[in-house]
């Protein structure tokens, strides 16, 4: 009696999977052998084989359609067929397999490794393309070559081939966000943050090709800038020193980077029908035109912007199957009037729901497969529907709605001391978690036609940088030759709400740099506040303030970026002190 292990995949990983363990299994019991089969699917890795199975096995069979990495099998005799010849002639598949498995080529463990990469962070513009940088530096550090496809915010960059895949020993994953895997079944994958790949991307290399582990899967690299290197080692500072991602804040960080694009194209579409028809585009007047047809597509984005929300919230906690439910609760909740906030909880009611369905509902290995196109989704939708109509969605509503009644009733003092508290929160982790909350509140707050919030959250995320670079041009006997050099960058960054351009100097000088960018943009959000600047987009800088309509309040907007940047700069100027070996 021989003892077999064996693993089936196939590109869906539902029924060919599934069919071809239940053949495996029937042939082996048939011949009187013992086989373990572990089934490489949609819904994740199921009777996954372990160290002690693979070590005890006389014959490892792969039956698989797909791609299958065999470094845990080293040594082991191994046969390889396809899922049609193992659903045909179970039997007649282990018969082969104990005749004519042979020995796998030696695998590799030294010299230099091949290895692919996924880079992204929630808004998919410098974390994610400093954390390829990283890793690119680090393999070449390394001697290993290494392909990085980075997923930003305009979509996925230097994309990995199905040949680039193929012939990885190892794919690494350095996200803030949940990344589809589907693509990678069979292959030994390593996740990371984003945060360790730019701190070191040379031990994340080395760590990844050591631990690495096979798991079912449910345009080129940024140069550097001036001051690049000091950006990054900067940002591994501000990581260092910020709390840790909850797997809470990194589930609602992939909904919110998925919904951004539609929020930006909305608010831009509703803003040129706005300018091109005028305030009353929407009226019976001016159907059929070109305005009036631009604005009903920018609402018709706008609507769709909750149900993302939810609904890649739910598939960061439950993979694929959580999509459905969780856009199906988002609708619910923009339907009941409970809007983003409703499309939170109803986001992460779904995928918890289908985690723990899939965890709980057994099923035999031929109805395996309708788990993950059948029974997850109908029974979440169904589950999270009900909660969402019985049980969140009036108190949700209800809570959304007094916010709502607050913020537009806000006049004077309050709106100034509303716009002090969003600003402070942009600049004082300058990307992080905090600066997250505050962007995911005003970028919800667009769907309930609140704008003002998000009009003084881009204006204080974008005066750090801003005033960082003024005062290295004001004040240079003030900041290294390094930091001049770095500030130019901070400018580009700065105009483009990318806060982040603040990092290097605030890593380098914490206790002068961080108060001063926190004063100006306090400064920044509460004149926005107060002078009702309304941002119709949550993203673009400079660049979208000459839309029309895009800014209402627009020359009172750039007096609000205009002064925190010089109240920035000379907060500098006070708190830090001349360098012995300043030039000027």
């Amino acid at each position: 009696m021989a003892n077999i292990v064996a693993i089936t995949s196939c590109p869906t990983g539902i029924a060919h999977t599934f069919m071809a363990a239940e053949g495996l299994e029937q042939g082996a019991a048939r011949l009187g052998h013992t086989i373990k089969v572990e089934t490489q699917g949609s819904v994740g890795a199921q009777n996954q084989l372990t160290a002690a199975d693979v070590a005890a096995a006389d014959v490892v069979l792969i039956a698989a359609d797909t791609s299958v990495d065999l470094t845990r099998f080293a040594g082991k005799r191994i046969y390889e067929t396809g899922t049609k010849e193992a659903i045909k002639d179970g039997a007649g598949v282990v018969q082969a397999a104990l005749q004519q498995a042979s020995a796998p080529a030696a695998v590799k463990t030294g010299g230099a490794a091949s290895i692919v990469a996924i880079t992204s962070c929630p808004t998919g513009i410098a974390h994610t393309f400093m954390a390829a940088e990283g890793l690119e530096h680090g393999a070449a550090k390394l001697g290993h070559r290494i392909k990085v496809e980075t997923q930003g915010s305009v979509g996925a960059q230097n994309q990995l081939s199905n040949e680039d895949i193929a012939g990885a020993d190892i794919v690494l994953i350095a996200a803030d966000t949940s990344i589809d895997k589907s693509r990678f079944a069979g292959k030994r994958i390593y996740e990371t943050s984003t945060k360790e790949a730019i701190n070191d991307g040379a031990a994340v290399v080395q760590k990844a090709l050591q631990q690495a582990t096979v798991q079912s899967a449910a345009a080129g690299s940024a140069k550097g800038e001036p001051g690049k290197n000091l950006a990054d080692q900067a940002l591994a500072a501000k990581a260092a020193q910020s709390a840790s991602r909850s797997g809470a804040y990194k589930h609602l960080m992939t909904g919110v980077s998925y919904m951004i694009p539609f929020v930006v194209a909305g608010g831009l579409l509703i803003a040129i029908g706005f300018a091109l028809g005028g305030i009353y585009v929407y009226d019976d007047a001016h159907k059929g035109t070109l305005a009036a047809n631009l604005f009903w597509i920018g609402k018709a984005s706008f609507q769709l912007m909750v149900p993302i929300l939810a609904g890649y919230a739910a598939f960061s906690i439950a993979d694929r199957p959580g999509i459905t439910p969780g856009m199906i609760a988002g609708v619910i909740a923009d339907s009941v009037g409970a809007g983003f906030l409703g499309g939170i909880v109803g986001g992460f009611l779904a995928g918890y729901t289908v985690r723990w369905l899939n965890q709980a509902i057994k099923l035999p290995r031929t109805l395996d497969g309708l788990k993950p196109v059948l029974i997850l989704p109908l029974l979440g939708a169904t589950i999270t529907g009900l909660l969402m109509y019985y049980v969140v969605g009036g108190p949700v509503a209800a809570i959304l709605a007094g916010i709502s009644a607050w913020l537009k009733s806000m006049q004077g003092s309050s709106a100034i001391v509303l716009g002090m508290l969003l600003g402070c929160m942009m600049a004082f982790d300058m990307g992080g978690p905090v600066n997250k909350a505050a962007y995911t509140f005003g970028t919800g707050l667009l769907a309930s036609q609140i704008y003002e919030p998000m009009a003084a959250i881009m204006a204080a995320g974008m005066t750090p940088p801003l005033g960082i670079a003024l005062a290295t041009m004001l004040f240079r006997n003030r900041f290294s030759p390094d930091e001049r050099e770095a500030g130019k960058a901070a400018a580009a960054l700065g105009i483009s709400f990318i806060t982040e351009g603040a990092i290097p100097f605030a890593a380098k000088d914490p206790f002068r740099v961080i108060p001063s960018i926190m004063l100006g943009s306090a400064v920044t959000g509460a004149i926005s506040m107060a002078v009702g600047a309304q941002l119709h987009v949550p993203h673009g800088g400079i660049f979208v303030l000459p839309m029309p309509n895009a800014v209402s309040g627009l020359a009172g907007y750039a007096v609000a970026i205009a002064v925190g940047t010089v109240v920035t700069a000379l907060a500098l100027f006070i708190l830090k002190k001349p360098l012995d070996t300043a030039t000027g």
